[in-house]
């Protein structure tokens, strides 16, 4: 479970507006670590929603943000790309939210829902060398690095956990 009163939540259509308004603030902050969304991103958000929920109902992704005490979004945890091998992890927590755990916490909360109510066998990860945050978080999860790779020019790192002795 997350600590004190943040809670995890699969992606609802109500969610749309605080989640525009999260990748809004926090995009010269993510583009720092990450690939920028572009433009289109945000030009197009209420469709991509849409669409986004629409593969969360068909099993393809499961989509989750990360609610604060007084319940305002405060980040996200993602899993896509589900296929027989599991799926891919991704998140992000707002500036403002940094360096109190909750990426970690966060991240385990969706390793427990993948390995328990998703059934998924494993999760894979990746990020850049120049993000040692979000390796921090990864390794702290039990994710083990297995590979080698390149993000938008930067070197990077692959990783994959386990989820068959979770709960």
């Amino acid at each position: 479970m997350l600590p004190g009163m943040l809670r995890l939540e699969r992606l609802r259509d109500d969610h749309a507006p605080a989640l525009l308004a999260f990748e809004q603030e926090n995009r010269e902050y993510f583009a720092r670590s990450v690939p920028d969304r572009g433009d289109a991103f945000f030009a197009e958000f209420a469709s991509r929603h849409l669409a986004r929920l629409a593969e969360q109902d068909a099993g393809e992704c499961y989509f989750h943000v990360v609610l604060d005490e007084q319940g305002d979004l405060i980040g996200r945890v993602n899993l896509v790309d589900i296929d027989e091998d599991g799926a891919e992890l991704g998140y992000r927590i707002a500036e403002r939210a940094t360096g109190r755990g909750i990426a970690t916490a966060a991240v385990a909360e969706a390793c427990r829902l993948a390995a328990t109510t998703y059934r998924l066998p494993a999760l894979r990860a990746r990020t850049t060398l120049d993000n040692p945050a979000s390796m921090t978080v990864l390794a702290r999860n039990e994710f083990t690095p297995v590979g080698d790779i390149t993000l938008s020019g930067r070197p990077g790192v692959r990783y994959r956990r386990r989820l068959a002795a979770i709960g």
